[in-house]
C-alpha cells in the first residue's frame, strides 16, 4: 500500500508544481537515449527520460496575449499549436563520483529514465550523488521506484536547504519527502558539494532552485535547471512570466541575469527542458537569447 500513496501524492503534486498548466499537459513516449560526451577530464552524459506537450502556448507566457506568442513561436519556425519540452537528466563521472543531476518524472510517468543511464553504462546502484536542481516532479519523480523505495539507494541525495525545506512543506510532496529523508544532504549554495560541482543560486521558480556550475580544468557547462522551458519562449521573452513560476517577478530578473552571464562567458549548458540532448550555447539576439547546440566531442 505504501508504494500506492506514494504514487497518489506523486500524482498531487504533479498539480502542485504544475499549477495552472496541468489540464493542457500530454506526456509523450520516448525511445532510451544516452549522448555521452567529454568536459575536460569528466565524462557527461545527457539522459532522456520523457517529453511534454503543453497545448495552451501561454503557460510560458502567462497573461500574454497568446497571438503575441504565436508570433514568437512562428518567428523562429516553431510551432504554434503548443510547446514542446523534453525531460532530461544529466549524469557526470568525476574521480570517486557518479553524480545525476535530476532525475526526470519517472516510471509512474513512464519515463525511461533508468534504461537511457544503461545505454550510458550507468546502473541506479553506481549513482553516488543526486544532484537537485529543485523539487518540481518532474526532476524530482525518478527518485522513486515503481514500489516507492529509493530508485538510487547508495546515492546522497543533494538540494539547497531551501529547497529541502519547501518540499516538506508541500502537501503533495511529503510522502516522497519521508522517503527520501534518509539520504538527503541539504546544502548552502555557492561553494563545491563534492570538487566539480558547485550549486548556484537562482531563487523564484521555486524558494531553493539551484542551477549547477560544472568545472573540469578550464571547462565548465552549467546545468540550467529551470531557469528556462521552452528554448524558444523562454529565451525570446525570459521577462515573459511563467505559470510555473512560484514567485514570478523574482525567477523572470533571476531568468534574465542567468542566460546574460552564460552568454556574456559564452558558457556551455545542459538545459533538461530543450531538445535532447540540450547541449549547446546561449548567444544574445536582439533583446532576448537564441540557443546554439554544441555538442562536445566524445
Amino acid at each position: 500500500m505504501q508504494h500506492l500513496r506514494l504514487a497518489a501524492a506523486a500524482a498531487v503534486l504533479l498539480v502542485v508544481c504544475a499549477a495552472g498548466g496541468v489540464r493542457a499537459q500530454t506526456f509523450t513516449s520516448v525511445e532510451a537515449e544516452a549522448r555521452t560526451f567529454h568536459l575536460g577530464a569528466f565524462e557527461l552524459s545527457a539522459i532522456r527520460d520523457n517529453a511534454l506537450k503543453y497545448k495552451t502556448a501561454t503557460v510560458f507566457g502567462r497573461d500574454t496575449d497568446p497571438a503575441e506568442v504565436a508570433k514568437v513561436l512562428a518567428a523562429h519556425g516553431a510551432s504554434t499549436d503548443g510547446i514542446a519540452l523534453d525531460v532530461d537528466a544529466l549524469v557526470v563521472r568525476t574521480p570517486g563520483h557518479v553524480a545525476l543531476l535530476d532525475t526526470g518524472l519517472g516510471v509512474r510517468f513512464h519515463g525511461v529514465l533508468i534504461a537511457s543511464l544503461a545505454k550510458a553504462g550507468v546502473s541506479p546502484d553506481q549513482i553516488t550523488d543526486v544532484f537537485l536542481t529543485h523539487s518540481h516532479l518532474d526532476h524530482v519523480g525518478g527518485l522513486l521506484d515503481g514500489h516507492g523505495h529509493s530508485a538510487f539507494p547508495n546515492a546522497a541525495i543533494r538540494m539547497s536547504a531551501n529547497e529541502w525545506a519547501y518540499m516538506r512543506s508541500q502537501g503533495g510532496a511529503k510522502a516522497m519527502a519521508a522517503a527520501i529523508a534518509p539520504q538527503v544532504k541539504a546544502f548552502e549554495p555557492g561553494q563545491p558539494v563534492i570538487p566539480g560541482i558547485t550549486p548556484i543560486a537562482s531563487y523564484g521558480h521555486t524558494p531553493g532552485h539551484v542551477v549547477y556550475e560544472v568545472s573540469s580544468g578550464d571547462q565548465t557547462l552549467v546545468d540550467i535547471g529551470d531557469t528556462a522551458h521552452s528554448v524558444v519562449v523562454s529565451l525570446a521573452k525570459p521577462d515573459w512570466p511563467n505559470a510555473f513560476d512560484g514567485d514570478k517577478p523574482t525567477a523572470a530578473r533571476a531568468r534574465r541575469a542567468e542566460l546574460a552571464h552564460l552568454a556574456d562567458e559564452h558558457l556551455l549548458i545542459f538545459a533538461p527542458h530543450f531538445p535532447f540532448p540540450g547541449v549547446g550555447r546561449v548567444e544574445r539576439a536582439g533583446d532576448g537569447f537564441v540557443f546554439k547546440p554544441e555538442v562536445p566531442a566524445k
